[in-house]
Protein backbone atom coordinates (compact mmCIF):
# COMPACT_ATOMS: atom_id res chain seq x y z
CA UNK A 1 0.00 0.00 0.00
CA UNK A 2 1.51 3.32 -0.88
CA UNK A 3 2.17 6.01 2.08
CA UNK A 4 0.21 8.96 2.01
CA UNK A 5 2.54 12.09 3.02
CA UNK A 6 1.31 12.76 5.92
CA UNK A 7 4.00 15.44 8.28
CA UNK A 8 2.94 14.61 11.69
CA UNK A 9 5.83 14.98 14.18
CA UNK A 10 6.63 16.08 17.68
CA UNK A 11 7.87 19.18 15.88
CA UNK A 12 5.60 19.79 13.03
CA UNK A 13 2.07 21.17 12.49
CA UNK A 14 -1.22 18.51 12.19
CA UNK A 15 -3.41 18.99 9.54
CA UNK A 16 -6.12 20.37 11.33
CA UNK A 17 -4.64 21.10 14.20
CA UNK A 18 -2.59 23.67 16.21
CA UNK A 19 0.68 25.49 14.73
CA UNK A 20 3.43 23.47 16.35
CA UNK A 21 5.85 25.18 15.04
CA UNK A 22 9.57 24.86 14.72
CA UNK A 23 15.10 27.01 19.51
CA UNK A 24 20.34 27.85 20.52
CA UNK A 25 21.71 28.76 23.47
CA UNK A 26 22.06 32.33 25.05
CA UNK A 27 25.20 33.10 24.11
CA UNK A 28 26.86 32.94 20.46
CA UNK A 29 28.99 29.56 20.24
CA UNK A 30 28.07 28.91 23.84
CA UNK A 31 25.11 26.62 25.37
CA UNK A 32 23.38 27.25 28.49
CA UNK A 33 22.53 24.70 31.10
CA UNK A 34 18.67 25.39 31.29
CA UNK A 35 18.91 24.68 27.22
CA UNK A 36 20.84 21.37 27.59
CA UNK A 37 18.63 20.45 30.49
CA UNK A 38 15.17 20.67 28.50
CA UNK A 39 17.15 19.84 25.29
CA UNK A 40 17.49 16.17 27.39
CA UNK A 41 13.82 16.99 29.33
CA UNK A 42 12.41 13.59 27.70
CA UNK A 43 14.86 11.59 29.94
CA UNK A 44 14.13 10.43 33.63
CA UNK A 45 17.64 11.91 35.04
CA UNK A 46 17.20 15.07 33.44
CA UNK A 47 13.91 15.39 34.11
CA UNK A 48 14.62 15.16 38.34
CA UNK A 49 17.17 17.20 37.81
CA UNK A 50 14.99 19.96 35.84
CA UNK A 51 12.31 19.36 38.70
CA UNK A 52 14.60 20.83 41.18
CA UNK A 53 15.05 24.30 38.81
CA UNK A 54 11.56 25.42 39.06
CA UNK A 55 11.30 28.95 41.39
CA UNK A 56 8.25 30.84 42.70
CA UNK A 57 6.40 32.77 40.45
CA UNK A 58 5.30 36.58 41.46
CA UNK A 59 1.18 36.97 41.09
CA UNK A 60 0.40 38.60 37.49
CA UNK A 61 0.28 42.85 38.15
CA UNK A 62 -3.11 42.51 36.26
CA UNK A 63 -4.45 39.99 38.32
CA UNK A 64 -4.47 37.26 40.66
CA UNK A 65 -3.53 33.95 40.92
CA UNK A 66 -6.14 33.02 37.98
CA UNK A 67 -7.41 36.30 36.76
CA UNK A 68 -8.90 37.87 33.94
CA UNK A 69 -8.49 41.71 32.46
CA UNK A 70 -10.06 44.41 33.89
CA UNK A 71 -13.89 44.94 32.68
CA UNK A 72 -11.88 48.15 30.96
CA UNK A 73 -9.54 46.25 28.88
CA UNK A 74 -9.77 46.23 24.84
CA UNK A 75 -9.10 43.25 22.78
CA UNK A 76 -7.01 44.18 19.22
CA UNK A 77 -8.45 43.48 15.83
CA UNK A 78 -6.12 41.12 13.75
CA UNK A 79 -3.48 40.95 16.32
CA UNK A 80 -2.74 44.94 16.18
CA UNK A 81 -2.09 46.98 19.57
CA UNK A 82 -4.33 48.63 21.48
CA UNK A 83 -4.53 52.30 21.20
CA UNK A 84 -1.98 52.76 23.73
CA UNK A 85 0.69 51.20 22.14
CA UNK A 86 0.92 48.10 24.63
CA UNK A 87 0.51 44.98 24.18
CA UNK A 88 -3.26 43.52 24.45
CA UNK A 89 -4.72 41.89 28.19
CA UNK A 90 -5.11 38.38 28.29
CA UNK A 91 -8.84 37.03 28.09
CA UNK A 92 -8.07 34.64 30.75
CA UNK A 93 -4.57 33.90 33.20
CA UNK A 94 -4.38 30.41 34.22
CA UNK A 95 -1.82 29.03 37.14
CA UNK A 96 -1.14 25.45 35.64
CA UNK A 97 0.76 22.23 36.23
CA UNK A 98 3.13 22.74 33.38
CA UNK A 99 6.94 21.15 33.82
CA UNK A 100 8.31 22.27 30.78
CA UNK A 101 11.94 22.72 28.88
CA UNK A 102 11.19 25.02 26.37
CA UNK A 103 10.84 22.81 23.62
CA UNK A 104 7.53 23.34 21.40
CA UNK A 105 5.88 20.56 21.70
CA UNK A 106 5.39 20.98 25.07
CA UNK A 107 2.19 23.25 24.54
CA UNK A 108 -0.63 22.10 22.15
CA UNK A 109 -3.89 22.95 21.04
CA UNK A 110 -6.55 20.75 19.57
CA UNK A 111 -10.63 20.13 20.12
CA UNK A 112 -11.18 23.16 21.52
CA UNK A 113 -8.72 22.49 24.37
CA UNK A 114 -4.86 24.20 25.45
CA UNK A 115 -2.69 20.80 27.19
CA UNK A 116 0.61 21.90 28.75
CA UNK A 117 2.74 19.13 29.73
CA UNK A 118 3.03 18.72 33.00
CA UNK A 119 1.46 16.20 36.25
CA UNK A 120 -0.97 16.16 36.67
CA UNK A 121 -1.43 16.43 32.60
CA UNK A 122 -4.52 18.82 32.06
CA UNK A 123 -6.41 20.12 29.31
CA UNK A 124 -8.09 23.71 29.73
CA UNK A 125 -11.02 24.97 27.57
CA UNK A 126 -9.42 27.27 24.70
CA UNK A 127 -12.36 29.77 25.50
CA UNK A 128 -12.74 29.88 29.09
CA UNK A 129 -9.61 28.64 30.99
CA UNK A 130 -11.65 25.81 32.95
CA UNK A 131 -10.80 22.85 33.11
CA UNK A 132 -11.96 19.75 30.55
CA UNK A 133 -9.91 17.32 32.11
CA UNK A 134 -6.91 15.96 33.91
CA UNK A 135 -4.53 13.03 34.47
CA UNK A 136 -2.35 12.43 37.04
CA UNK A 137 0.87 11.15 36.09
CA UNK A 138 0.01 11.44 32.67
CA UNK A 139 3.09 12.68 30.87
CA UNK A 140 6.84 12.25 31.35
CA UNK A 141 7.98 15.93 32.34
CA UNK A 142 9.84 17.16 29.08
CA UNK A 143 8.61 14.64 26.77
CA UNK A 144 6.20 15.66 23.63
CA UNK A 145 3.12 16.19 23.29
CA UNK A 146 2.75 14.15 20.10
CA UNK A 147 -0.59 14.68 17.98
CA UNK A 148 -1.86 12.48 15.15
CA UNK A 149 -4.72 10.69 13.99
CA UNK A 150 -6.79 12.85 16.18
CA UNK A 151 -5.16 11.02 19.07
CA UNK A 152 -2.50 12.55 21.79
CA UNK A 153 0.37 9.89 21.89
CA UNK A 154 2.06 9.97 25.03
CA UNK A 155 5.11 7.87 27.05
CA UNK A 156 3.24 6.94 30.41
CA UNK A 157 4.09 9.01 33.61
CA UNK A 158 4.29 5.83 35.62
CA UNK A 159 7.62 4.96 33.65
CA UNK A 160 5.88 1.33 33.40
CA UNK A 161 6.77 0.98 29.59
CA UNK A 162 3.94 2.05 27.94
CA UNK A 163 2.72 4.73 24.82
CA UNK A 164 -0.64 5.71 25.43
CA UNK A 165 -2.92 7.34 23.05
CA UNK A 166 -5.55 9.83 24.45
CA UNK A 167 -8.43 11.40 22.93
CA UNK A 168 -7.18 15.39 23.59
CA UNK A 169 -10.90 16.69 23.63
CA UNK A 170 -12.02 14.33 26.62
CA UNK A 171 -8.96 12.47 27.89
CA UNK A 172 -9.95 9.51 27.24
CA UNK A 173 -7.23 6.19 26.61
CA UNK A 174 -8.38 4.91 23.10
CA UNK A 175 -5.18 2.95 22.79
CA UNK A 176 -1.69 1.46 23.92
CA UNK A 177 1.33 -0.22 23.01
CA UNK A 178 3.94 -1.89 24.89
CA UNK A 179 7.38 -1.98 23.20
CA UNK A 180 8.72 -5.13 25.00
CA UNK A 181 10.15 -5.78 28.96
CA UNK A 182 13.18 -5.36 27.49
CA UNK A 183 13.67 -2.30 26.88
CA UNK A 184 12.94 1.23 29.18
CA UNK A 185 11.21 4.35 28.99
CA UNK A 186 10.09 4.52 25.28
CA UNK A 187 8.94 7.97 24.36
CA UNK A 188 7.11 8.63 21.23
CA UNK A 189 9.02 11.13 19.22
CA UNK A 190 6.68 11.05 15.63
CA UNK A 191 3.46 9.79 13.89
CA UNK A 192 2.08 9.31 10.29
CA UNK A 193 -1.29 7.86 8.99
CA UNK A 194 -0.05 4.32 10.37
CA UNK A 195 2.69 4.20 12.45
CA UNK A 196 3.75 6.17 16.15
CA UNK A 197 7.83 6.23 16.06
CA UNK A 198 9.27 5.57 19.50
CA UNK A 199 12.71 5.85 21.09
CA UNK A 200 13.37 3.28 23.88
CA UNK A 201 16.88 2.25 25.50
CA UNK A 202 17.58 -1.51 25.76
CA UNK A 203 18.26 -2.86 28.90
CA UNK A 204 21.80 -5.00 29.87
CA UNK A 205 21.50 -8.02 32.12
CA UNK A 206 22.08 -6.09 35.23
CA UNK A 207 19.50 -3.20 34.11
CA UNK A 208 21.74 -0.51 32.50
CA UNK A 209 21.76 0.69 29.23
CA UNK A 210 24.26 1.56 26.71
CA UNK A 211 22.52 1.40 23.75
CA UNK A 212 19.12 2.33 22.45
CA UNK A 213 16.54 1.38 19.57
CA UNK A 214 14.24 3.22 17.25
CA UNK A 215 10.40 1.50 16.41
CA UNK A 216 7.44 1.94 14.64
CA UNK A 217 4.66 0.51 16.48
CA UNK A 218 1.08 0.47 14.48
CA UNK A 219 -1.24 3.14 15.24
CA UNK A 220 -4.29 0.67 14.96
CA UNK A 221 -2.79 -2.31 16.79
CA UNK A 222 -0.44 -1.14 18.56
CA UNK A 223 1.86 -4.45 17.56
CA UNK A 224 5.06 -3.86 16.67
CA UNK A 225 6.26 -3.00 12.75
CA UNK A 226 9.76 -2.96 13.04
CA UNK A 227 12.44 -2.08 15.31
CA UNK A 228 16.20 -1.13 14.61
CA UNK A 229 19.25 -0.93 17.25
CA UNK A 230 20.90 2.28 17.00
CA UNK A 231 24.09 2.56 16.78
CA UNK A 232 26.06 2.36 20.19
CA UNK A 233 27.55 5.78 21.22
CA UNK A 234 24.06 7.12 19.99
CA UNK A 235 21.77 8.63 22.81
CA UNK A 236 18.26 8.66 23.09
CA UNK A 237 17.91 12.42 24.61
CA UNK A 238 17.93 15.42 22.74
CA UNK A 239 15.83 13.88 19.60
CA UNK A 240 14.06 15.95 17.02
CA UNK A 241 11.73 13.77 14.74
CA UNK A 242 9.42 14.34 11.52
CA UNK A 243 7.61 12.22 9.31
CA UNK A 244 7.62 12.88 5.37
CA UNK A 245 6.09 10.12 2.92
CA UNK A 246 8.20 7.14 3.40
CA UNK A 247 11.12 9.00 5.18
CA UNK A 248 11.71 9.34 8.91
CA UNK A 249 13.88 12.20 9.60
CA UNK A 250 15.82 12.82 12.95
CA UNK A 251 18.55 14.47 14.82
CA UNK A 252 20.18 14.28 17.96
CA UNK A 253 23.05 15.04 20.65
CA UNK A 254 25.96 13.82 18.45
CA UNK A 255 25.34 15.88 15.58
CA UNK A 256 23.76 12.91 13.34
CA UNK A 257 20.96 13.79 11.15
CA UNK A 258 19.58 10.45 10.07
CA UNK A 259 16.95 9.55 7.81
CA UNK A 260 15.38 6.05 8.00
CA UNK A 261 12.39 4.13 5.69
CA UNK A 262 9.16 4.33 7.58
CA UNK A 263 8.10 1.13 6.08
CA UNK A 264 11.48 -1.13 7.47
CA UNK A 265 13.32 0.84 9.50
CA UNK A 266 16.02 0.55 7.42
CA UNK A 267 18.48 3.84 7.42
CA UNK A 268 18.77 5.39 4.32
CA UNK A 269 21.21 7.62 5.37
CA UNK A 270 22.99 9.42 7.61
CA UNK A 271 25.31 12.47 7.82
CA UNK A 272 27.19 14.53 10.38
CA UNK A 273 25.77 18.00 11.21
CA UNK A 274 28.07 21.39 12.64
CA UNK A 275 26.47 23.61 15.22
CA UNK A 276 23.04 23.16 16.22
CA UNK A 277 21.85 20.31 14.75
CA UNK A 278 20.27 18.36 18.27
CA UNK A 279 17.51 21.17 17.72
CA UNK A 280 14.41 21.33 15.67
CA UNK A 281 14.37 21.30 12.12
CA UNK A 282 11.70 21.66 9.48
CA UNK A 283 11.05 19.34 6.96
CA UNK A 284 9.19 20.63 3.28
CA UNK A 285 8.16 18.33 0.96
CA UNK A 286 11.26 16.82 -0.59
CA UNK A 287 13.47 18.49 1.34
CA UNK A 288 15.20 18.45 5.09
CA UNK A 289 16.23 22.43 6.27
CA UNK A 290 18.68 22.63 9.29
CA UNK A 291 20.31 25.49 11.44
CA UNK A 292 23.45 24.56 11.77
CA UNK A 293 25.47 28.22 13.00
CA UNK A 294 25.64 30.47 10.64
CA UNK A 295 24.73 28.47 7.98
CA UNK A 296 20.80 27.50 6.98
CA UNK A 297 20.97 24.12 4.93
CA UNK A 298 18.53 22.36 3.00
CA UNK A 299 19.18 18.98 2.05
CA UNK A 300 17.80 15.66 0.01
CA UNK A 301 15.34 13.57 2.13
CA UNK A 302 16.02 10.75 -0.56
CA UNK A 303 20.07 10.93 -0.33
CA UNK A 304 20.87 14.03 1.92
CA UNK A 305 22.46 15.83 -1.19
CA UNK A 306 22.59 19.47 -0.21
CA UNK A 307 20.09 21.81 -2.96
CA UNK A 308 20.52 25.34 -1.03
CA UNK A 309 21.82 27.40 1.79
CA UNK A 310 21.85 30.60 3.59
CA UNK A 311 24.23 32.66 5.65
CA UNK A 312 24.00 34.97 8.00
CA UNK A 313 25.72 37.97 8.71
CA UNK A 314 29.03 37.31 10.67
CA UNK A 315 28.90 35.96 14.32
CA UNK A 316 24.93 35.88 13.73
CA UNK A 317 23.79 32.27 14.39
CA UNK A 318 20.67 30.59 12.83
CA UNK A 319 18.32 30.22 15.63
CA UNK A 320 15.21 27.25 15.34
CA UNK A 321 13.19 27.87 11.69
CA UNK A 322 9.33 27.43 11.81
CA UNK A 323 7.30 26.14 8.60
CA UNK A 324 3.84 27.91 9.25
CA UNK A 325 1.17 28.11 5.65
CA UNK A 326 4.59 27.28 3.30
CA UNK A 327 6.39 30.08 4.79
CA UNK A 328 9.74 29.18 6.75
CA UNK A 329 10.23 32.35 9.51
CA UNK A 330 13.64 32.31 11.57
CA UNK A 331 15.47 34.64 13.30
CA UNK A 332 19.19 34.95 14.39
CA UNK A 333 21.17 35.71 16.77
CA UNK A 334 22.22 38.99 15.44
CA UNK A 335 18.63 39.92 15.41
CA UNK A 336 17.51 39.60 11.91
CA UNK A 337 14.05 38.00 11.39
CA UNK A 338 13.79 36.18 8.21
CA UNK A 339 10.88 35.13 5.85
CA UNK A 340 11.98 32.70 3.06
CA UNK A 341 10.51 30.40 0.84
CA UNK A 342 11.46 26.97 1.95
CA UNK A 343 11.78 25.57 -1.40
CA UNK A 344 14.66 27.48 -2.81
CA UNK A 345 15.61 29.72 0.34
CA UNK A 346 14.54 32.82 -1.39
CA UNK A 347 14.27 35.87 0.96
CA UNK A 348 10.28 36.48 0.96
CA UNK A 349 11.44 39.24 3.62
CA UNK A 350 13.91 40.51 6.06
CA UNK A 351 13.32 42.35 9.24
CA UNK A 352 15.60 44.21 11.59
CA UNK A 353 12.70 45.11 13.55
CA UNK A 354 14.15 43.08 16.98
CA UNK A 355 17.37 44.84 16.68
CA UNK A 356 15.64 48.41 16.13
CA UNK A 357 13.70 47.70 19.33
CA UNK A 358 16.43 45.88 21.02
CA UNK A 359 13.85 42.93 21.60
CA UNK A 360 14.97 39.38 22.78
CA UNK A 361 15.25 37.07 19.55
CA UNK A 362 12.19 34.30 19.34
CA UNK A 363 12.76 30.73 18.82
CA UNK A 364 9.34 29.62 17.94
CA UNK A 365 6.47 31.18 15.27
CA UNK A 366 3.25 30.46 14.93
CA UNK A 367 0.71 32.50 13.15
CA UNK A 368 -3.10 33.97 13.27
CA UNK A 369 -5.04 36.17 10.74
CA UNK A 370 -2.29 39.06 9.61
CA UNK A 371 -0.08 38.59 12.61
CA UNK A 372 2.96 36.01 13.09
CA UNK A 373 3.33 35.58 16.96
CA UNK A 374 6.84 34.43 18.16
CA UNK A 375 8.20 33.18 21.57
CA UNK A 376 11.59 33.98 23.11
CA UNK A 377 14.02 31.98 24.95
CA UNK A 378 14.65 34.55 27.64
CA UNK A 379 12.41 37.03 28.86
CA UNK A 380 14.03 40.50 29.32
CA UNK A 381 12.48 42.24 26.59
CA UNK A 382 11.21 39.09 25.41
CA UNK A 383 7.94 37.28 25.59
CA UNK A 384 5.44 36.74 22.74
CA UNK A 385 6.24 39.10 20.21
CA UNK A 386 3.58 40.20 17.24
CA UNK A 387 4.48 40.75 13.85
CA UNK A 388 2.96 41.79 11.23
CA UNK A 389 3.29 38.48 8.29
CA UNK A 390 3.82 40.44 5.54
CA UNK A 391 6.59 43.01 6.50
CA UNK A 392 8.19 41.38 9.72
CA UNK A 393 7.33 44.66 11.64
CA UNK A 394 7.37 44.29 14.91
CA UNK A 395 3.53 45.07 16.22
CA UNK A 396 3.77 44.37 20.06
CA UNK A 397 5.20 42.71 22.64
CA UNK A 398 3.23 40.42 25.95
CA UNK A 399 5.08 39.95 29.03
CA UNK A 400 3.88 38.76 32.25
CA UNK A 401 6.49 40.52 34.05
CA UNK A 402 7.15 37.19 36.64
CA UNK A 403 10.71 37.37 35.94
CA UNK A 404 10.57 32.67 35.21
CA UNK A 405 13.51 31.70 33.94
CA UNK A 406 11.44 29.42 32.12
CA UNK A 407 11.35 29.68 28.33
CA UNK A 408 8.04 30.92 26.75
CA UNK A 409 5.56 28.69 25.02
CA UNK A 410 3.24 29.39 21.67
CA UNK A 411 0.38 27.66 20.41
CA UNK A 412 -2.74 29.01 18.43
CA UNK A 413 -6.08 27.72 17.25
CA UNK A 414 -6.86 30.31 15.26
CA UNK A 415 -9.08 31.73 17.37
CA UNK A 416 -6.65 32.57 20.29
CA UNK A 417 -3.30 32.77 21.00
CA UNK A 418 -1.92 30.75 24.18
CA UNK A 419 1.47 31.63 25.75
CA UNK A 420 2.71 29.76 28.20
CA UNK A 421 5.27 30.86 30.60
CA UNK A 422 7.10 28.56 33.73
CA UNK A 423 3.21 28.18 35.20
CA UNK A 424 1.16 30.92 34.27
CA UNK A 425 -1.11 29.86 30.93
CA UNK A 426 -2.51 33.05 29.57
CA UNK A 427 -4.58 33.91 26.84
CA UNK A 428 -4.34 36.75 23.76
CA UNK A 429 -6.69 37.84 21.57
CA UNK A 430 -6.16 37.66 18.21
Amino acid sequence: MQRQPVHLSAHTTPRGYSEMSKRLGTTVGRTSRRRMLRLAGGGLTMAVLGAGLTGCEDELATGGEDSTPPPGSKSPENGKAPSDGGAPAPLWTKSVSAQTYGDNDELVTVDGVVIASGDPLAALDGASGKERWSLPGGAVPGAPLLLGNGTLYLASGTYDGNVIGYVPGSGKETWRSHLGKEYRQPRPIAVDGEQVYVIAEILEADNSSRTNVIAALNSTTGKVAWKEQRDLGTEQNGIHAAVQGRYLVYTDFKNNLTVRDTATGRQVWTQKTTKTSYGPFVVHQDLVIVPQGQRLQAFALSDGAEKWSVEAEEFSLFREPSLVEDVLYIADSGRTLWALQPGTGKKVWQSTALKDASAQVPRQFVKAGGTLYAATDLDPQGGVHAFDAKTGALRWTFNDKTGDHHAWLVATDGKRVYALHGKKLHALPV
